[in-house]
């Protein structure tokens, strides 16, 4: 009987410590916007490495201060391979969103329109992958709550981990194939080199020895 209760309340504290680890879990902060500073002449950008097949969602906005009239931004977001993803001009605040066909380093420019001379604050607030899904469509869809959204939502986070970690991985793996690759052209490189260098050497101690008997100093 002693050993029956004693499962029952260790069953027990798995199942509270398991809420807390979720409950703690949605709470961090998966997204925090960041403001930085645009200056009156030039480009600002920032940029992100994100695998293929994630979703983004950016909110972006130009801080208010006290003045006569808000400064416009103008906002260009590119893909890895230069292709433009979302494009805003004369803009106070402003949204995009899609989902990365290709992965690499996907980079969102802003620049000043307005023609005051004072610098721009800027906030933005750049989610991916799990941060960006709407997990109130998703309960209302699938008509769940409480515990099961956290655990799904704690299901999309380990999912998000395995997918980055397999991702890391092919990276690894290419990046270790292109070392290699490499180093093969290097070391041909350098058996190249030498055969030329002794090569010539040979052809100047022909050359010297040809000239000095032509010359009968030897």
């Amino acid at each position: 009987m002693a050993r029956i209760i004693m499962d029952l309340g260790t069953g027990v504290s798995m199942v509270v410590l398991l809420l807390c680890l979720t409950t703690h879990f949605c709470m961090l902060p998966l997204a925090e916007a960041v403001w930085f500073t645009i200056p009156s002449t030039g480009t600002k950008c920032m940029s992100e490495e994100i695998q293929k097949d994630i979703v983004v969602l950016a909110d972006y906005y130009v801080v208010t201060e006290e003045g006569p009239q808000l400064n416009t931004v103008s906002v260009k977001v590119t893909s890895p391979y230069g292709n433009i993803l979302h494009h805003n001009e004369n803009a106070t605040q402003g949204q995009f969103a899609f989902t990365a066909e290709e992965s690499g380093n996907y980079e969102a420019c802003f620049w000043m329109v307005s023609k005051h001379k004072e610098e721009a604050t800027l906030s933005l607030e750049w989610k991916t992958g799990i941060a960006a899904k709407d997990w109130e469509s998703v309960a209302k869809k699938e008509k769940i709550e409480g515990v099961e959204l956290e655990l799904r939502k704690l299901e999309g986070a380990v999912e998000a981990i395995h997918g980055y970690l397999v991702y890391m991985k092919d990276k690894e793996a290419r990046m270790r194939e292109v070392s290699e690759r490499t180093n093969g052209r290097v070391a041909w490189y350098s058996i190249m080199s030498l055969s030329i260098c002794i090569l010539v050497s040979l052809l100047q101690v022909w050359y010297l020895k040809r000239f000095f008997r032509k010359k009968k100093l030897i």
